[in-house]
């Protein structure tokens, strides 16, 4: 049986993939982006299987109203992907105050006002998947890049506790956190380069130097290998909360985890020394 799809940040990258690889094998899309140019071909293609949709995501009315649209034309939303999103890159201390609202206006409540929009109508139906694209930037931290992260790591919080409140009404829930993959001219891309990137602060260039010559060592992924395993992950009966897409980063994420519980074991008289004893010092108090 066919799928109702509703995907944002539809133009390029992992979400035309994603886009095109569910109209390739018969189901429906709304697809979202900021300029509906972006999708003509795929309208040219497909026809009446697809909705082009103008969005901008952080207009949260437009989000609704997009939703209301796509639920009006198909009927029904079976999957919702979170996709539209962009890495700011800068220093904290090079962060400007637009530029950090900015990147969790996009990020965060963009995904949010989608949540909202699209949960009515899965609660009503006793079905659906949510799927939000996060990132490996949602569970490790590197220099120049706290505001992306921070976001994707918003995300990830964000989205746990909606696959809890959710689960009651037959509503699925699943996190991608993809590594590189080659989106843009056959290349792992480069977040260093491609990323909106603050002012930079001469303080910081030896850190930049340094991370760029790590940047891009990774194997680049192919989106359309990650089309094929997101059909397969919405076709599950029981698909997974958090799923890495890509290769490379397992067993860094093994590190980075181990290093956290290591942190939190030596640290234990620490924290029964913040915890007190109340009934110790009520007792002892004249």
């Amino acid at each position: 049986m066919s799928k109702v799809w509703f995907v944002t940040g539809s133009s390029r990258g992992l979400g035309r993939s994603f886009v095109e690889a569910a109209l390739a094998r018969g189901d429906k899309v709304a697809a979202t982006a900021r300029s509906t140019a972006s999708l003509d071909e795929l309208v040219t293609t497909y026809g009446d299987a697809v909705l082009p949709l103008e969005l901008d995501v952080t207009d949260r009315a437009t989000v609704f109203d997009s939703v209301q649209r796509a639920t009006d034309r198909f009927g029904r939303l079976d999957v919702v992907v979170n996709n539209a999103g962009y890495a700011q890159i800068g220093a904290i201390e090079e962060l400007t105050e637009q530029e950090l609202r900015d990147q969790f206006e996009t990020n965060v409540f963009g995904a949010a006002w989608v949540i909202q929009a699209a949960l009515p109508r899965l609660r009503a139906q006793g079905s659906g998947h949510v799927v939000q694209l996060s990132s490996i930037a949602g569970l490790i931290a590197m220099p120049l890049g706290g505001a992306y992260q921070a976001s994707k790591w918003a995300l990830e919080a964000l989205n746990e506790t909606l696959a809890r409140e959710a689960a009651d009404f037959g509503i699925k829930v699943t996190v991608i956190e993809p590594a590189g993959f080659a989106t843009r001219s056959g290349k792992n891309p480069d977040p260093l380069a491609n990323g909106h990137l603050a002012e930079t602060n001469p303080a910081y260039d030896g850190l930049r130097q340094r991370l760029a010559g790590m940047m891009g060592n990774q194997p680049a992924g192919d989106p359309a290998a990650a089309a094929r395993t997101l059909l397969k992950i919405v076709d599950s009966d029981n698909p997974p909360l958090r799923v890495l897409f890509g290769q490379g980063f397992h067993q860094m994420l093994e590190q980075v985890y181990a290093d956290r519980l290591k942190t939190w074991s030596d640290g234990q008289d620490l924290s029964v020394e913040a915890h007190g004893n109340l009934a110790q010092s009520s007792a002892t108090t004249p």
